[in-house]
């Protein structure tokens, strides 16, 4: 949402600046990647735990391996849920960071849109959860799980449909998922979390610390980093808290802005959670989250398993609060907000593409498997609600489906105005209408009057 000229209404999902679109492509390009990678790994899942060899699925996610003595003797599910989904949260933290610090949550007023959508879209599935459980006497443990969104999977989906949705429509999208995950890990820092043990947590904090003044005064080298990321995570998880919040923490600490030239220091061409952020997400998104995805989504299927999820408030509250929650959440909570912050939307788009975007949000998946697991410790209850997950999660991407397909004719032609470039410098020549920079490459003005907001 740009920031308005003095007595302009400010507009609603506008062209982003260079910086902001550059950045955002870069991210999605990989998570969309990541995407298949993660729908080819649980359908991989789905037909190998419902193959005649079940049972070699169920013994290799169940196998266990580890240091014992550290208290991380682990079976392969959990390395993945608890091990390797920390990268995928590192990249999180560090994308949220990047955001508040440069990016479109950096200005209040801009990130009141994104941020209210976000948070109406994890309270009013979780309150969709928690009225359907209470009206068929169920239990309450699950609400958190239909809160999360799957950016990953929803880029997976738009891969698949061929669609040309505008950059502003994905980058929104894309915030929403970061605030999103944010709630997540909160919610599994506050709500899951087992015995403490505060000597242990006491000691991540330490390595926190140490972290944050390597960062300070610019130490560089992955040989000091590396072997302190693994300390703060085993310490995090034999704290008794869930091992990925540490992975937010870290990125967190990391600093996102580039030092500029002064005596004694080099200006840097990449800041370190850049560098860090160009490493770990091709990491996080081409093999954490797939592995967690294998080991995760393999539930049985049959007829009477899937219409259990449609009879027992539980499911059906998972199902429901994906479903209808999160796209009306989502929805309500940004046209109201728009209406309080007296944004106009961009003429070239209406509410209903707005609709579909907050429909694709209700793609829960990663993010709500893991809840699911946590919530819900009893296998048998687990299995329902992990069925629950991908049963909403693709009526929620079906759906979305069918409302972007109707308006791609449109957002091809907003695609290809944002994209021409007539003299090949590989900058839209939407960019280069008496554009000014800074230092940073910020955008600060151009012959539209947009000024290089979000």
């Amino acid at each position: 949402m740009c920031p308005a000229s003095r007595g302009e209404r400010p507009t609603f999902l506008s062209v982003l600046s260079w910086p902001e679109r550059t950045a955002v492509a870069k991210a999605l390009r990989t998570e969309t990647i990541g995407g298949l990678a993660l729908l080819a790994a649980a359908v991989v899942a789905l037909v190998w735990a419902n193959s005649p060899w079940s049972d070699g699925y169920e013994a290799a996610r169940n196998f266990h391996f580890g240091i014992p003595a550290l208290g991380l003797d682990l079976s392969v599910g959990h390395w993945t849920s608890d091990g390797l989904l920390t990268l995928f949260f590192l990249v999180a933290g560090i994308e949220l960071k990047r955001e508040l610090v440069v990016g479109q949550l950096r200005s209040p007023a801009a990130a009141a849109l994104p941020v209210v959508a976000a948070a109406c879209g994890m309270a009013v599935p979780a309150a969709v959860y928690v009225a359907t459980v209470a009206a068929g006497d169920g239990s309450s443990e699950g609400w958190a799980v239909p809160m999360a969104t799957d950016i990953a999977f929803a880029l997976a989906v738009l891969a698949v449909l061929s669609t040309h949705l505008p950059s502003a429509l994905r980058a929104f999208l894309l915030t929403l998922a970061v605030v999103d995950d944010l709630g997540a890990i909160l919610v599994i820092a506050l709500f899951f979390t087992s015995d403490l043990n505060l000597p242990a947590l006491a000691g991540a904090v330490a390595g926190l610390v140490v972290f944050y003044l390597l960062q300070r005064f610019r130490v560089r080298g992955w040989w000091w980093y590396v072997p302190l990321g693994i300390a703060i995570w085993a310490l995090t998880y034999n704290g008794g808290i869930h091992a990925t919040v540490a992975g937010v923490a870290m990125g967190l600490v990391l600093r996102t802005t580039r030092d500029r030239e002064a005596p004694g220091r080099k200006a840097e061409t990449a800041s370190p959670g850049e560098r860090s952020e160009h490493l770990l997400r091709p990491l996080s998104a081409g093999i954490a989250v797939p592995l967690f995805a294998l080991f995760a989504a393999g539930v049985g299927i049959s007829l009477s398993g899937l219409g259990e999820v449609f009879t027992r408030p539980e499911p059906l509250g998972v199902v429901l609060g994906l479903v209808v929650g999160k796209t009306v959440g989502i929805f309500v909570g940004t046209y109201l907000t728009a209406r309080f912050t007296r944004a106009r939307l961009n003429p070239d788009l209406t509410w209903a593409d707005v609709l579909a975007l907050a429909m694709l949000a209700g793609i829960g998946f990663t993010v709500s498997l893991l809840i699911g697991e946590l919530a819900f410790p009893d296998p048998a209850d687990a299995q329902h609600i992990k069925t629950a997950v991908l049963v909403g999660s693709l009526l929620a991407a079906a759906l979305a489906a069918v409302l972007l397909k109707r308006r791609d004719r449109i957002y091809r032609r907003l695609w290809e105005a944002e994209n021409v470039d007539a003299n090949a410098d590989d900058i839209p020549d939407i960019y280069q209408r008496d554009v000014t920079g800074d230092a940073d490459g910020n955008v600060t003005g151009d012959a539209d009057g947009r000024d290089g907001g979000a």
